[in-house]
């Protein structure tokens, strides 16, 4: 007939074979090895990327473990990129190695990721939920033109596998799943019998809903049907196609070659990079944001793995699993658990345990019927952190083989698992470990991220939170643009990001940021910029802002052998024109103004704390001028109630305000004289927020007085409006703190004075109170252990006691 090819099929019984599969489904894996060591095929046909074809040699590779996945990328947009996910117990993985194993040539025959990366608004989806399931992205022009044999039902997205179990009765398709197929025992029928009837299921599918509304699968199944006819002409008609079992119907479809081809045309294409990259099973999982088909890449894995007694073996993984978290399980509670979940599958009418089953066993024998142990062993082995290797041959952008490279010399090995790293940066591996992952951080590719350490506050220690995921291969390709080593493309990176910054906070951060990546090369580029930004910026809480930032690395000097030398001279002319705009810019500001330059008085406070010990202090005596700013802050009018107050304290600290100079002004500031929200203000500056204003007035009974002398003099009218300022004040001491003060309220003004009757330190009386001293010491033997054989004398214990 003109204008019509042989067709790949016409029937079930005919040639190519056909292998519908569900993706990721190990009953599926099974059956296609047994499928291809019956037939024997002179050519293997994979659902998947053509450009792929030359990396299927790599699956044999020794350092190949799965789960793996194929990386699709546009070469001039690297963020534009798709995966195909495979693991161990994928049916297409395990076409591809039983065609390496026998000399069989394999190929990938979808839709190629040069058109799929092309079309805009592309979901990358590659692997679906369900039996054939779309695995490239959006719909070309000619497939928005094309129609499937039921147009009014491509309008919904069907889930063919969500429809047959409905069917049979099921509300779970995963359980459906499990009867039919991963329950199914070796030999009902031959290998080919579940092939012939998934694919009788399909056809009646596809003749009830079409394309189901997946209607780009009409390109991509032209495309198949095309590829299919090439092997034939090759290879002959022994040829096996292994594909999603929702495409099997439509490849077994007489049509035309010109119909298929025209579908082809005018797609849009892209420069297109491919390779391997490794994944996890938690990547497998729908909960991961890839929905690759399976709740439960773990179980699935179990299932594949083992060659008999499945249930019995998972629950023995179970018991390891719990008995590592300290929890008593037995070799009794995994007996007990077997049998309830054989009993239950009984009831339930299953041919075998499922892992609904299991759970429920899992839950109600080891768990004690807590939900919490239970979501452990969800997390740890029904979904599983196993994450997949590839081949150092595996094609990679120069900037991946560099920072292979580092890892390995650092000995720091990507894993799934989220772990703390605690690093010494006096230790030389350790400081390579931190500029590599500061220099990562800077590029954009968060493998790790810094941590609060652990006792200590030392510059010379740091801690990270490690976590690989397999999207960051994508984040690596795209980083390539800047560089092809780490070192050059943070440097290349951070220049740019220094030109293109908007706010001078934003470039002395980048400042910090090149000192701990420790990029001397960026340094200069970045300092350059700050400069020149903070002689045009006359903003003063921009300045304030970018300041403690600055001053913060100036500390990494020490540790990291870094010349900040530039960095010092900037900073102190930073702080000179803090010092010098700060008085005028807290002139007549509004309530939430106010507080914003109040968190900037403490962040300038703290930083020229850091920069009088560095190598500004050259630059003069920084320390002197910033009190003098605060004395002008402390005593104008002007300035709102809440900066005059965090003044007036921030010279106490620092010993420049005696504390009778402070108990006068505050007497001043709550004098009838002024008004009652200025003065709660200024005492939310005094003694507010994480100032420790709460054990000052503990220990300064006069201030205390001073407080509540005032708070109980405030009009009725007005203190409803000093109410929430207060309150806020207040709520922020420590329940001990706020205890204490109200004990000392509560007492009263005449208490509290006779109880500071001591020789100068107010709160604290003048001599021993023996009978309380006496109270501990039973409590301090027991925790010396002084009552055992030996111990020291009780008058001994008593003088430690006070």
């Amino acid at each position: 007939m003109t204008g019509v090819d042989r067709p790949p099929g016409g029937t079930a019984g005919e040639k190519p074979l056909l292998l519908g599969v569900r993706h990721h489904g190990p009953g599926s894996a099974r059956a296609v090895r047994a499928a291809l060591e019956e037939v024997r095929p002179r050519a293997v046909l994979i659902e998947g990327p053509p450009e792929a074809d030359t990396l299927i040699p790599l699956a044999a590779d020794e350092e190949m473990r799965p789960p793996v996945a194929l990386l699709a990328h546009a070469v001039d947009e690297p963020g534009r990129s798709a995966f195909w996910p495979l693991a161990e117990f994928s049916p297409e993985w395990v076409a591809i190695r039983w065609a390496l194993e026998c000399g069989v040539p394999a190929r990938f025959i979808d839709l190629p990721a040069t058109h799929t990366l092309a079309c805009e608004g592309e979901e990358p989806a590659p692997v679906g939920d369900a039996p054939g399931e779309a695995q490239a992205a959006a719909e070309g022009k000619a497939e928005q033109e094309a129609s499937g044999p039921s147009g009014s039902a491509d309008t919904v997205r069907v889930d063919p596998l969500a429809v047959l179990a409905e069917t049979a009765g099921y509300d779970d398709p995963e359980r459906w799943w499990e009867d039919v197929v991963e329950h199914r025992g070796a030999g009902r029928g031959g290998a080919l019998a579940p092939f012939a009837a998934l694919e009788e299921a399909m056809t009646a599918l596809r003749e009830a809903y079409g394309t189901g509304g997946h209607r780009r699968d009409l390109v991509r199944e032209a495309h198949m049907r095309i590829q299919v006819r090439a092997a034939q002409r090759e290879f002959g008609q022994d040829v096996a196609v292994v594909c999603g079992a929702w495409h099997v119907p439509a490849l077994r479809r007489r049509t035309a070659v010109a119909a298929d081809r025209a579908l082809l045309k005018g797609l849009p294409k892209v420069k297109t990079d491919m390779t391997w990259v490794p994944w996890t099973h938690r990547r497998l999982s729908r909960a991961s944001g890839y929905g690759a088909g399976i709740d439960s890449p773990g179980w699935y894995g179990h299932l594949f793995g083992v060659s008999d007694r499945p249930v019995e073996r998972w629950m023995t993984k179970v018991a390891g699993l719990l008995r590592e978290e300290d929890r008593i399980v037995s070799s009794a509670h995994v007996i007990e658990a077997v049998r309830l979940a054989g009993t239950l599958a009984a009831l339930r009418g299953r041919p075998l345990p499922g892992l609904s089953e299991a759970t429920d066993a899992v839950r109600a024998v080891m768990c004690e019927g807590s939900d919490v142990p239970l979501a452990l062993v969800h997390d740890r082995l029904v979904v599983g952190d196993v994450l997949g290797e590839v081949p150092s041959a595996a094609p990679a952008v120069p900037l991946q083989r560099d920072l292979a490279r580092l890892q390995k010399r650092l000995r720091l090995k990507p894993e799934s698992v989220e772990r703390e790293l605690e690093l010494d940066l006096r230790k030389e591996t350790d400081a390579g470990r931190s500029r590599l992952l500061h220099r990562l951080c800077l590029l954009g590719i968060g493998w790790g991220e810094p941590a609060a350490s652990r006792g200590s506050t030392g510059t010379f220690r740091e801690t990270w939170r490690l976590r690989w995921e397999p999207e960051l291969a994508v984040r690596v390709a795209e980083a390539g643009v800047w560089g092809t080593t780490v070192p050059g493309a943070a440097t290349a990176k951070a220049e740019a990001d220094a030109a293109g910054a908007q706010a001078l906070a934003d470039v002395t951060a980048l400042a910090e940021r090149c000192l701990l990546a420790e990029l001397p090369d960026a340094l200069p580029v970045v300092m350059r910029v700050l400069a020149d930004r903070a002689a045009l910026d006359a903003d003063v809480g921009h300045l304030a802002q970018a300041l403690p930032a600055l001053v913060r690395s100036l500390r990494y000097g020490d540790v990291r052998g870094t010349d900040t030398g530039a960095l010092a001279d900037v900073a102190a002319g930073l702080a000179e024109r803090v010092f010098v705009g700060l008085p005028p810019a807290c002139a007549a500001l509004d309530t939430e103004a106010a507080e914003e330059m109040r968190r900037h008085v403490d962040a300038v406070h703290g930083a020229v704390g850091l920069l009088g010990e560095t190598g500004a202090a050259a630059h003069g005596d920084i320390r002197g001028r910033w009190r003098s700013v605060l004395r002008v802050l402390s005593q104008r009018e002007t300035v709102p109630g809440v900066i005059r107050g965090r003044s007036v304290r921030l010279l106490l600290d620092e010993g420049e305000l005696a504390q009778d100079e402070a108990a006068r002004l505050m007497g001043l500031v709550l004098s009838p004289g002024t008004a009652p929200a200025d003065a709660a203000a200024w005492i939310e500056g005094f003694v507010g927020g994480g100032s420790g204003g709460g054990m000052l007035l503990l220990h300064d009974e006069r201030l205390l007085g001073l407080v509540d002398a005032w708070l109980t003099g405030v009009p009725a009218e007005a203190f409803t409006d000093v109410l929430p300022l207060l309150r806020r004040t207040f709520s922020a001491y420590e329940p001990g703190v706020r205890r204490t003060l109200g004990e000392l309220v509560r007492r009263g003004p005449g208490a509290r004075d006779s109880a500071r009757t001591g020789p100068g330190v107010p709160g604290f009386g003048s001599a021993l109170d023996a009978g309380r001293a006496d109270a501990v010491v039973p409590v301090l033997r027991l925790l010396l252990g002084l009552d055992e054989p030996g111990g020291s004398d009780v008058n001994d214990l008593a003088g430690v006691a006070t």
